[in-house]
């Protein structure tokens, strides 16, 4: 069972932030973490060639709820915001991801530029990409002090020649240096060890959200790839040279664009896109096993399978529109909205705490339980 906690609203502070840019139909150009003692909240946005850190207090537990579950925000106070310098972009950031490690002991760390990194609890990794694909990586404190001030970075393969597009990043969940980067217009993906390139899959539609996911059958979470492009989900395995990588597609509704792609903790991998639909698929048949359909007033842009419980899925509409919903049962829970359109939006990885951040310069940030 999941239940609405806190529901704030924060202000990017004017002399940081004033006119954002407007960025990609994907709302991927935010990241957000969660102290352990959920007490502060720390938003990273990013908007031109530049990362912003806002961080946002979260003291307090009470919550308003209006009609049909809809939250009422309350004001939240920014307590520090500043510009983050480990990402020098030349040009636009497209997606931001935050990964938590929560015991970096167990991590194997290997040389970067003939320097190895330390150990420490409670790391961070940050990673961004730009719209011609260029990866930026940093390893974090939780305090958001980089470790030894060391960031790598892995340039495009094409060394950034042709027109800039839409680029996702991702990481694996067992493996922190495991990245994929995914190019919109030029419809390949490029799958990272760090800053060593592993290896390339072309896809045949332009990519619009990729997702790591674990598999029961194959035993691994770092070598199977999940890719929306067009109207298809594909899967891709690191493993395999057949097919140029890929071991199943799933069509959909042709003309209607899959715009993310996520997947639980048991497994299930859920896609959305213009059909307003939400589509379960379990990964040991490739069948789908639930099918909610017309559950957003608008385009599905983000997804996200519960922390808590992976039965509740939270859905983003391309307006500013988000709900929280069981999707076994095809029912919603709790909704809230911005107060316009989002321009970044993402779940913590360490928990259920969403965020959103709209072209108004107001950040909402949700926190469930």
């Amino acid at each position: 069972m999941v239940e609405a906690k806190s529901f704030r609203k924060a202000i990017v502070p004017s002399n940081l932030l004033q006119n954002p840019s407007p960025g990609n139909l994907q709302s991927t150009r935010l990241a957000l973490h969660v102290d352990a003692k959920r007490c502060s909240c720390d938003v990273y946005i990013a908007s031109g060639c530049l990362l912003y850190k806002v961080e946002i207090s979260m003291e307090g537990s009470s919550v308003t709820q209006g009609k049909e579950g809809l939250l009422i925000p309350e004001h939240a106070q920014v307590v520090h915001s500043s510009v983050v310098s480990r990402c020098p972009h030349r040009s636009e950031i497209q997606s931001v991801v935050v990964l938590e490690e929560t015991d970096c002991r167990t991590a194997a760390c290997t040389i970067i530029m003939s320097i190895k990194w330390q150990l420490r609890d409670n790391c961070l990794i940050l990673g961004t990409v730009d719209s011609y694909g260029h990866l930026f990586v940093s390893r974090l404190l939780t305090d958001s002090e980089d470790i030894d001030k060391l960031t790598y970075s892995v340039p495009p393969r094409d060394n950034g020649v042709g027109e800039g597009s839409w680029a996702g990043l991702c990481f694996s969940p067992s493996q922190w240096s495991t990245a994929a980067v995914a190019r919109c217009f030029n419809r390949s993906v490029d799958v990272y060890d760090q800053d060593i390139h592993v290896r390339s899959f072309h896809t045949l539609w332009n990519p619009s959200s990729l997702n790591f996911f674990q598999n029961s059958l194959s035993g691994s979470g770092s070598s199977l790839l999940a890719v929306s492009e067009s109207c298809q989900l594909t899967i891709w395995d690191l493993r395999t040279k057949e097919n140029g990588g890929c071991i199943q597609r799933i069509y959909g509704s042709l003309g209607d664009i899959i715009y993310s792609v996520c997947s639980s903790s048991a497994g299930e991998i859920a896609v959305g896109g213009a059909d307003r639909t939400v589509t379960i698929y379990d990964p040991r048949k490739w069948a789908a096993l639930s099918i909610w359909s017309n559950c957003s007033k608008y385009e599905i842009t983000g997804l996200a399978f519960s922390s808590v419980d992976p039965n509740y899925m939270y859905v983003q509409g391309v307006d500013y529109e988000v709900f929280c919903g069981k999707w076994k049962d095809r029912k919603k829970i709790y909704s809230f909205r911005g107060d316009s359109n989002w321009l970044g939006f993402s779940k913590c990885s360490n928990g259920d705490v969403l965020g959103g951040w709209c072209d108004s310069g107001s950040i909402f940030v949700a926190d469930f339980i």
